[in-house]
C-alpha cells in the first residue's frame, strides 16, 4: 500500500515538474500546443495560465482568434460564467467576422443561463439571459441552435413566472385579497403558458370570494358577482381540476350570500 502511495506521489510530482517547465519555457509554439492539449483533456486549470500568457504574445497574429476562443471556453469550463460571457463578447468585438461568431454569440447568452439562480433569488441574470437568447435568435434565425435557445427561454420564463406567482400568493396568504386578485391576474397575462395556471385561477376565485364577504355592504354584491365570474372562468378551463370541489363550494356559498342580499 505504501509503495502504491509513493509511486502515485512520484507521478504527481513528476507531472507538476513537467508543467512548471512548460510554464517557464520561451517556446511559445510548444506552449500553444500544450495549452490546446490540456484544454482537450478538460484540464482547464493548466490550460488557462498558458492561454492567458499567449493572448498577449500572439496579439494581432493569426493565432490570436483561436487563443481568444479557447480562453473564453476555459473560463466557462471552470464555471466562471460571468467572466466567460465577457470573454465571448470580447471575441466578438475583436473578430466580428471570425469563424466562431455565431457560436460565441450563443455562448455569451448561455453563460447567463448557466448563472441564472433559482426563481426565488434576484432575477437580473435570468432576464438578461432571455434578452440575449432572443437577440441571438433574431440575429441567427437559421442557426441550428435556435431550437435549443427557444427551450432555454421557456425554462427561464418559467422561473420568472414562478417568482411572480409566488409573490402574488403572498398577498393571498397575508389576506390582502384585492392586491392578490390584481397580482394573480397579472401573472396570467404575463405568463399565459405557465404550468400552474389552474392554481392561479383557483386563487383568483378564492381571493375574490374572501374579498367580497369581508367588504362593506355597498361593495359586497358587486364583488360576489365578480366571484361567480371567476368561478365560471375556472370551470371553463379546468372542469376536471382537483380543486373543482372547493370551487363548487365557493360558488354555492357565493349564491347564498347573493340570495341573502336580494331578500334583504
Amino acid at each position: 500500500m505504501k509503495k502504491i502511495i509513493f509511486i502515485s506521489l512520484s507521478l504527481i510530482l513528476l507531472s507538476c515538474s513537467k508543467y512548471q517547465k512548460v510554464l517557464k519555457s520561451t517556446d511559445f509554439s510548444m506552449k500553444y500546443d500544450k495549452a490546446i492539449e490540456f484544454y482537450n483533456k478538460g484540464d482547464f486549470n493548466r490550460a488557462l495560465p498558458l492561454l492567458e500568457e499567449l493572448s498577449s504574445v500572439y496579439r494581432g497574429t493569426d493565432k490570436s482568434e483561436e487563443i481568444s476562443y479557447y480562453y473564453a471556453y476555459c473560463n466557462f469550463g471552470l464555471e466562471d460564467y460571468m467572466l466567460s460571457s465577457y470573454l465571448f463578447n470580447k471575441y466578438l468585438s475583436y473578430f466580428p467576422k471570425g469563424k466562431y461568431v455565431e457560436e460565441c454569440n450563443f455562448m455569451s447568452a448561455f453563460c447567463y443561463y448557466k448563472d441564472s439562480p433559482r426563481y426565488s433569488l434576484d432575477s437580473k441574470n435570468t432576464e438578461t439571459a432571455i434578452n440575449k437568447l432572443n437577440d441571438f435568435i433574431n440575429r441567427f434565425p437559421s442557426s441550428e441552435r435556435v431550437e435549443e435557445s427557444d427551450k432555454l427561454i421557456n425554462e427561464l420564463r418559467g422561473k420568472l413566472a414562478k417568482k411572480q406567482f409566488e409573490n402574488a400568493k403572498q398577498y393571498h396568504k397575508t389576506e390582502n385579497y384585492k392586491s392578490a386578485v390584481i397580482a394573480l391576474n397579472n401573472a396570467l397575462i404575463d405568463y399565459p403558458n405557465y404550468n400552474e395556471r389552474d392554481e392561479i385561477l383557483y386563487l383568483i376565485l378564492e381571493s375574490n370570494y374572501l374579498l367580497a364577504i369581508n367588504s362593506i355592504s355597498s361593495k359586497k354584491e358587486e364583488r360576489l358577482k365578480e366571484t361567480l365570474m371567476s368561478y365560471q372562468m375556472f370551470v371553463d378551463n379546468y372542469d376536471k381540476s382537483s380543486r373543482l370541489k372547493d370551487a363548487n363550494q365557493i360558488k354555492e356559498n357565493t349564491q347564498k350570500q347573493l340570495n341573502l342580499i336580494k331578500n334583504n
